[in-house]
């Protein structure tokens, strides 16, 4: 497409970071409009467009205005390119050059940066360009530098870095841009745990909010304060992202905790984010008011921790992972199917279904709606002993969960002392092995064989051993949950259907012994049932 000279326009381009803006008014988007307007006129430049990108940083060129701007060039729209100066365009050297040296007269496209006297049409004052390009880069990797530091020292202080108002929150302005509550938007994040406390996805969750015409956060933010986020569609105001109902309900700022560096950036260059270990985040708790209380989180993440996938029939199950086989501890499966009649819908050990003919374990069948029953029965007596007979039930607890978890924790600590020698031994063992196989002393394919089974050994230990640890834990934060187990029990005073809610709420696990008989449906079966807080009761 061949378009003439009088038919193209000029482009004046103006771009402010969010550290520009800190500087003042010099670089502000006023002022370069007003600086690029005056030149455009007072040098005969006519079909004038202004093209801006407020908040952008130098260091990335995927800005909106830049890339509409960059279209208009490849079709052979745009005759000039106007900026106050080469940090305007961007501050990577690499990228820069490569648009001033290669793309734009490609694009037979002049460029002129009015305050670096750069005007790609003259050769004369241009040597310099490369250098001045070279020095914008550095100004923004020390710019970086700084804010990182900036940014450290707040995060340590325990002051929260992130620039975004989390949705069901203000900013105080008056005492520092604390969090408040929001009372309008704080009752749809208190919606969205209810949803998932009750055992609905978070897939689910976004289309209900979509149904109830309740704005999603980035509408609700562009409403109040004119805000608009780079992914940010104005004419669409309902459509809730399903990650964003996912890490609502993961983020601790809704229990009223800060937790600073979260994530980072690798360079100044590269924007893309990665996760940091939790041990390298820095944690307050108690910075702000809550919106969730405790119970319900602890009952969401429960929900959420079991959730693996969706079965064939589009639901998930709610003893999703909280059943276990009683012999080999392999999670129970969910036998069901569209064709079959709810009522024979079962579990299986998960470890017989995937090995079946090997012997390596037994079916521990149970039916669901026979252990809904069971556990229904269970929570609804136990929660009426922590209810009308508090003092006695609590002395029960205490009691028997004081022996029995001692009893416990030792076992558990005797095993996973055992595990971790081995883990050493292992460690000595491929050290030889490795060595004998460099000094020629063991050759290759034995090696090859031997290591195989040591790390098949080895991987499997380094799995158990954190399971080890965290049930350790359990049982010694149980002996101080009864009182925490009486205060739920209390506000569940007519149980009459086991919802998620309610599993998640009262169970932390489920073991599933065999059969007398595992082939006899009418043999006797055990059943032990771990509540939150204080065990296995029986």
């Amino acid at each position: 497409m061949n378009i003439s000279n009088q038919n193209k326009i000029t482009a004046l381009y103006c771009r402010l970071s969010q550290e520009d803006e800190n500087k003042g008014d010099s670089d502000s988007i006023i002022n370069q409009k007003a600086i690029l307007t005056k030149y455009a006129k007072d040098n005969g430049f006519e079909n004038v467009q202004t093209f801006v990108d407020d908040g952008y940083s130098g260091v990335s060129f995927n800005r909106p205005a830049f890339q509409e701007l960059l279209e208009l060039m490849e079709h052979g729209k745009v005759a000039v390119l106007i900026t106050k100066d080469l940090s305007r365009l961007g501050r990577n050297y690499i990228e820069v050059g490569n648009y001033t040296e290669i793309l734009f007269p490609r694009w037979n496209v002049r460029y002129i940066a009015v305050n670096d006297n750069f005007d790609s049409m003259y050769s004369d004052g241009n040597e310099l360009a490369p250098f001045k390009n070279l020095f914008n880069e550095w100004f923004a990797k020390d710019t970086s530098k700084k804010i990182r530091a900036v940014q450290k020292a707040k995060a340590e202080r325990g002051e929260r870095i992130g620039t975004t108002t989390p949705y069901g929150y203000l900013r105080d302005k008056e005492h520092g841009g604390r969090l408040i509550v929001d009372e309008e938007t704080a009752q749809n994040v208190k919606l969205i745990f209810q949803m998932c406390a009750s055992g609905i996805g978070p897939t689910k969750i976004a289309n209900e909010l979509g149904k109830r015409k309740i704005p999603k956060p980035s509408a609700k933010r562009y409403e109040r304060d004119g805000v608009a986020g780079a992914n940010t569609d104005i004419n669409d105001v309902y459509s809730w992202n399903t990650r964003t109902v996912s890490t609502m309900l993961s983020n601790e700022i809704y229990l009223g905790h800060t937790i600073n560096c979260r994530t980072t950036r690798i360079s100044y260059k590269d924007k893309h984010k990665k996760d940091v270990p939790k041990e390298q985040q820095y944690r307050f708790e108690n910075t702000h008011e809550a919106i969730i209380d405790k119970e319900t989180w602890d009952i969401v993440q429960k929900v959420r921790s079991g959730k693996r996938c969706r079965n064939s029939i589009g639901s998930i199950n709610k003893y999703s992972g909280i059943l276990y086989c009683a012999d080999c501890g392999s999670k129970l499966y969910f036998v069901h199917g569209r064709t079959m009649n709810p009522e024979t819908f079962s579990f299986i050990c998960s470890r017989y279904r995937k090995h079946m003919g090997e012997e390596l374990c037994t079916p521990h069948r149970i039916i669901e709606a026979v252990l809904d029953k069971i556990v229904l029965e269970e929570i609804r007596r136990v929660t009426y002993l922590a209810r009308t007979k508090t003092n006695e039930f609590a002395e029960y607890i205490s009691q028997k969960t004081s022996s029995q978890s001692h009893r416990e924790i030792n076992a558990k600590s005797t095993e996973l002392e055992k595990l971790k020698r081995r883990d050493n031994e292992l460690n000595a063992i491929f050290k030889r092995l490795y060595e004998d196989n460099i000094l020629g002393r063991l050759p290759d394919e034995q090696f090859k064989l031997l290591s195989q089974g040591y790390l098949s050994e080895q991987k499997e230990i380094k799995e158990k051993i954190p399971v080890l640890e965290s049930e350790i834990e359990r049982l010694k934060a149980e002996s101080a949950g009864i009182d925490k187990f009486i205060q739920i029990a209390k506000k569940y005073t007519d149980i009459q259907e086991l919802t998620p809610e309610i599993l998640r709420t009262f169970i932390e696990k489920i073991v599933i012994h065999e059969r007398d008989k595992w082939h006899s449906k009418s043999a006797h079966q055990q059943i032990d049932i771990y509540f939150t807080h204080i065990g296995n009761i029986v």
